[in-house]
């Protein structure tokens, strides 16, 4: 696909430069051809590995092997650039190492390990080393399974002492500490400035965006407020359940919208390239039509915004992936909506 500018005049109303209505905008993309390219590199680019497998949490709710044994399946299918690792409680760890036959050097399990929820620091701190034993032993077969990171939610009297403490147990192995969405802004704060102190920045933080019930989604402005905080942009964030659609949608299972992972993850990236604040970032959360969003090979664009594919990689980087229960329902959600 040839490259085609998307810049759009200005005008000027009431003494002021005004953009052109967004009209125009889709009018121009629309007729030359762009709207909704099929597997477009810039599709690649936003969803590459952002898909964490959760087969056995909510609402899917499956048992270890059968979800092991989809995820052997998805590792191998047309799409599994879009699969990132499997979540795994540290609490099933010894069940798994039964049950890694459908796993071969070249179709390896890459595990997301999930530690236990604690209700204070000193239970966190016994359970980080306890997750950090069994990974060890898990990882020893090398062949067949890496550890990608650890996922743990931090209990409320978190500190910098108790970051320091954890990252001594863990070492080098990245972790995305999850604080709800309340608690976002001053948790991203002191994780990155944790990183600042750090040779190797490997904490990041985890947001919430979903569940099985209406009051377990945030709003998006708790989700716009997490993504437009300055040291995100440089903090590695990942999201986690009701992310199971591309676009914003009621769903009538949940009583309420649930929001798309096509809307996530790109405000995330493009709030961090063109500094939106909060209110800008909402609207895109916040966006129910998929002709908002244009993929093409050399870009990414939502409305008038757009990002170039060598910076969606870049932003890629900090904006790693969400966890789903379903690897079907994205990937039958983007074919029907012709992204695929």
């Amino acid at each position: 696909m040839s490259s085609v500018s998307l810049d759009r005049p200005e005008r000027a109303e009431n003494g002021e430069n005004a953009r052109f209505p967004e009209e125009w905008y889709f009018a121009k993309v629309q007729s030359q051809g762009l709207v909704h390219s099929m597997s477009a590199a810039s599709l690649q680019a936003l969803l590459a590995k952002s898909i964490d497998y959760a087969g056995m949490f909510p609402p899917c709710s499956l048992a270890l092997e059968p979800a092991l044994q989809n995820h052997a399946s998805y590792v191998r299918s047309p799409e599994a650039w879009m699969l990132n690792t499997f979540v795994l409680p540290v609490a099933q760890f010894n069940a798994a190492k039964e049950l890694l036959s459908p796993f071969d050097p070249l179709h390896p399990l890459r595990v997301a390990a999930l530690g236990p929820k604690t209700a204070d620091a000193e239970a966190f701190l016994e359970a980080v080393e306890k997750a950090d034993t069994a990974i060890r032993s898990l990882s020893s077969n090398v062949d067949l399974v890496s550890i990608s990171h650890l996922e743990m939610l931090l209990p409320h009297d978190v500190d910098s002492g108790l970051l320091q403490e954890a990252k001594s147990i863990v070492g080098d192995l990245p972790t995305f500490w999850e604080a709800p969405p309340d608690r976002a802004q001053e948790t991203i704060a002191l994780l990155a400035e944790h990183n600042s102190d750090t040779d190797l920045a490997t904490f990041g933080y985890k947001l919430r965006t979903g569940g099985v019930t209406a009051k377990a989604f945030p709003t998006s402005p708790q989700i716009a407020k997490a993504l437009v905080t300055p040291a995100t942009h440089q903090l590695p964030i990942k999201f986690t359940a009701g992310l199971h659609h591309p676009i914003r949608q009621f769903r009538d299972e949940v009583k309420t919208k649930m929001h798309g992972f096509l809307n996530v993850l790109g405000a995330a990236v493009l709030a961090a390239e063109h500094r939106w604040d909060a209110s800008q970032t909402s609207k895109m959360l916040e966006d129910e039509n998929a002709n908002s969003f244009v993929f093409a090979d050399d870009f990414f664009a939502w409305r008038e915004w757009k990002i170039d594919l060598e910076r969606l990689r870049y932003r890629r980087k900090f904006v790693t992936s969400f966890g789903s229960c379903s690897f079907d329902e994205p990937r039958d959600d983007l074919r029907t909506l012709g992204f695929l």
